[in-house]
């Protein structure tokens, strides 16, 4: 009876982990693109992905920047709106995301930084409260776009999505994205569908007056 009771739930632990996984995964389908295919829209959102001790972007979040600045270089967006944490005096993600796309020769004018985007859920939630996005190009990695993706476009933001996985990553840490994705992603669906939190807002900087 434990044995059978165990295994229960373990079965339901399993499910309560990748049923959420495989929704954001359908509903993704078909909104993924190619740098080359995607439609033109006014503006790119680029997720933070953690920074060095040093200040610069980790490997995931300069392949984000340098396919976001690939997306405006190509004529496919006007503006990189890029959105990270700068909780702490010492993290910024945001600026280092705006310092390496300058050096990529993205003008300053075409970047807007989002300082709270703390989470997805954040990131999205301001990109359309704070700066008024109703369309974007997502730009992320193949592992959290089925995520940024559902979860922008429950948030208001009609979004297609362009992967930049733009190198080999490590396996070790392919594996620990895609199991943080899994708990990231049940907090996700509850998120928008039951508990409806409000991230740090403040006044609305359209991007596009």
């Amino acid at each position: 009876m434990i044995l059978k009771t165990l295994l229960l739930l373990i079965v339901l632990g399993l499910f309560v982990l990748l049923f959420p996984r495989l929704v954001t995964g359908w509903y993704a389908h078909g909104k993924v693109y190619t740098a080359a295919d995607v439609p033109v829209q006014r503006v790119a959102i680029v997720f933070g992905a953690g920074l060095w001790r040093n200040g610069s972007p980790t490997p995931v979040l300069a392949d984000r920047v340098t396919q976001a600045a690939n997306l405006y270089f190509t004529g496919k967006v006007e503006k990189l709106l890029m959105s990270g944490d700068n909780r702490f005096v010492d993290y910024n993600e945001p600026e280092a995301m705006r310092q390496l796309a300058l050096s990529l020769g993205v003008p300053n004018n075409a970047i807007v930084l989002d300082y709270a985007g703390r989470r997805t859920y954040d990131t999205c939630y301001r990109a359309k409260a704070i700066f008024k996005v109703d369309q974007a190009i997502l730009v992320t990695q193949t592992f959290h776009m089925p995520r940024a993706v559902y979860l922008c476009n429950h948030l208001g933001i009609t979004s297609l999505g362009v992967e930049s996985d733009l190198r080999v990553y490590r396996k070790s840490s392919l594996l620990y994205w895609n199991v943080r994705e899994l708990f990231a992603t049940v907090a996700a669906l509850w998120d928008v569908n039951i508990g409806h939190p409000v991230p740090v807002l403040g006044k609305q900087e359209p991007i596009f007056p």
